[in-house]
Order: C-alpha cells, then sequence, then structure tokens
C-alpha cells in the first residue's frame, strides 16, 4: 500500500517556492535556443502553465520548471491556471512558453473544436505524460448513484477554461444531460469546490487530475463515508465517439483510502508548446524529463507514470521536431 497522502503532502511543499501566481511572457534572449539538432538549451526565462493549487499540474509543473532552471541556462517558473483551455489559449497568445493540457482538449485545440471554434491552435508536444483520471465524487445524502442522478443537482463543474469542465460536459452529455440545463453546474476551481464539498452548498464535483489530487484527498480524509466515488465507465462507449483518446481506467482503493477500486475512464496529458518553440530548448527539457523522471516522482507519484515508450503518442498533436531529437527520431 502506498502513502498516496503523505507523498502528495511533501510534493507541494517541495515545490512550494517554485510555484507562482501568475504567468509572463519569455524574455527576447530565452529564443536563443539551439534551432539545429544539438541538444542544448538556450539562456533567458520561460514559463509553464499549470493549474487549479490543489492540482497535481501545479505540483508537477512546479517540480519541472525547478529541474528547468537547476539543470539548464533557462530559468523556468510556473504559474497557477485554470488549466487546459486557457493554457491553450495563453500559450498561442505568448503569455506561457510551456502548458499542460489533457490530450482531448489538445486534440480540440489543433482541429479547432470545442472551446477553439474553428480557429485551428498552431501548438506541438514536447511529450505525452501521465494519464488523468476522471474524479466524480459525490455527497453519500445527495442521491446520486450513478451520471443520470446528477440531474438537478448543484455539481462543480471546474474552473472555466479547464480540461475538466470540457470532460464534464462531455461526460453529462454522454448521460443524456445539459450541463447548463439539466444540472445546477457550479464553475469553481479546486479550493473553492472542496470548500463546497464540506459545507453542504454542493452536492458533487467532477474533477480530471493525476493520482493522488491533494484537495481530493483532503475530501475523502476529512469527510469519509459521507463522500464516495461513482463508476462512470457506463458512459466510456459514448466519450469514445467524442474523441477516441478515452480510455478505461481504474483509481486504486489505496489512492484515497477508500474500501474498493473505483472503475473510471481516464485520460492522458500532453505538455505543450507553439511551433516557434527553439529546437534546442524542446531537445533539452524533453531529454531532462526522462533523464531525471525520478526527481519528479519525488514530487509526486503521478510522475511514476510517465513513459518513454509512450512520449511520441500525442496525435492528432504532432510531436515538436526538438523531442523528436531528444527521443531519438
Amino acid at each position: 500500500m502506498r502513502s498516496w497522502a503523505f507523498k502528495t503532502v511533501v510534493g507541494v511543499l517541495s515545490v512550494g517556492l517554485v510555484v507562482a501566481g501568475c504567468g509572463g511572457k519569455r524574455t527576447p534572449d530565452a529564443s536563443a535556443g539551439s534551432d539545429g539538432a544539438a541538444c542544448e538549451a538556450g539562456d533567458g526565462r520561460i514559463t509553464i502553465a499549470t493549474g487549479n493549487s490543489g492540482g497535481v499540474y501545479y505540483v508537477v509543473g512546479g517540480g519541472l520548471a525547478k529541474l528547468i532552471s537547476d539543470n539548464t541556462g533557462l530559468k523556468a517558473t510556473a504559474a497557477e491556471t485554470g488549466a487546459s483551455v486557457q493554457n491553450i489559449q495563453q500559450l498561442v497568445a505568448n503569455d506561457y512558453d510551456v502548458a499542460f493540457s489533457l490530450a482531448d482538449t489538445a486534440a480540440d485545440a489543433v482541429a479547432g473544436k470545442g472551446a477553439f471554434d474553428g480557429k485551428p491552435q498552431k501548438v506541438q508536444a514536447l511529450t505525452r505524460l501521465y494519464q488523468n483520471y476522471t474524479q466524480v465524487l459525490v455527497r453519500a445524502d445527495a442521491g446520486i448513484s450513478s451520471v443520470a442522478d446528477l440531474r438537478g443537482k448543484r455539481i462543480s463543474t471546474g474552473s472555466p477554461k479547464s480540461g475538466t469542465e470540457v470532460i464534464a460536459t462531455r461526460l453529462l452529455e454522454a448521460a443524456g444531460l445539459d450541463i447548463d440545463t439539466d444540472v445546477q453546474a457550479q464553475r469553481l476551481d479546486l479550493a473553492k469546490t472542496a470548500d463546497g464539498m464540506k459545507d453542504g452548498s454542493l452536492d458533487g464535483l467532477v474533477w480530471s487530475g493525476g493520482l493522488p489530487t491533494a484537495q481530493i484527498t483532503d475530501l475523502t480524509t476529512s469527510l469519509g463515508d459521507d463522500v464516495r466515488f461513482l463508476d462512470i465507465t457506463p458512459q466510456l462507449d459514448a466519450l469514445k465517439e467524442v474523441n477516441e483518446v478515452y480510455d478505461r481506467g481504474v483509481i486504486p482503493a489505496a489512492a484515497y483510502g477508500q474500501p474498493a477500486d473505483v472503475p473510471t475512464v481516464v485520460v492522458p496529458n500532453v505538455l505543450l508548446v507553439r511551433e516557434d518553440f527553439p529546437r534546442g530548448d524542446a531537445c533539452a527539457v524533453t531529454k531532462l524529463l526522462f533523464d531525471r523522471k525520478a526527481d519528479l516522482e519525488a514530487v509526486h507519484p503521478a510522475a511514476k507514470d510517465i513513459s518513454r515508450d509512450q512520449a511520441r503518442e500525442t496525435g492528432p498533436v504532432p510531436l515538436h521536431p526538438g523531442s523528436l531529437d531528444a527521443l531519438g527520431g
């Protein structure tokens, strides 16, 4: 049995000084990275868009920023954000240089679908990362046994412009529900969501994140039997019709000290950059991520699932040429 909660707390503390609360543009000299196949980063500063402060993006992103700053000529800062959709929009707007995203949201971006409304985004991937687990947690007294039972309930569907909100919308649609009319959707970040679950102003939440997520650990620990996870796999076939990236997974009982494993829907994460991100920088960051993966695992156990064998599996988002250099073409 893994001590998930303890590792998460350690991870948050270890990167607390690395993570900032706002974004920033890359300084001009940071674009001086090698443009050839040499796997060498240039100098300057880069910013990494992560996610909610209680989520795994935030922790792993802070760890990655520290790795980059300590081992290359680049100085990296990780920023708290609303996550996937916002990250991509601000990445393309040049507010950030690297961004975490769910693979389904990234696929929408390059196709100009969904939140990107007919405007394909010029982004590329450095690598595929770990899996995100769709975690639907409900109050035991809310009378909710399935996704269809969310009708009329007060449900946190994630921060505005987040990958969680995208998945929550599609999950509800897969159960025949409209997020705008059939549930009392609350577009809350994870901290406010946790508060709402504790004070009873929410009946449930949808969250897409790595395992374990600190705020979910807090809820399952403090509320105990007053909350439980839903099995949402009956909606998987309908979700796969929207995007083949959705897959079946399991939230292990040990992740949150639950009595049994919970079947769920998973989707991989990807690390994104703009097309003009310097090739040498892309190569150096990608190589560093795999060479020093153990350091990221020490920050958060979700990083254990990052695999070099799956690094190229970012389609339909193209892999950056620098990452291809790092991964051997």
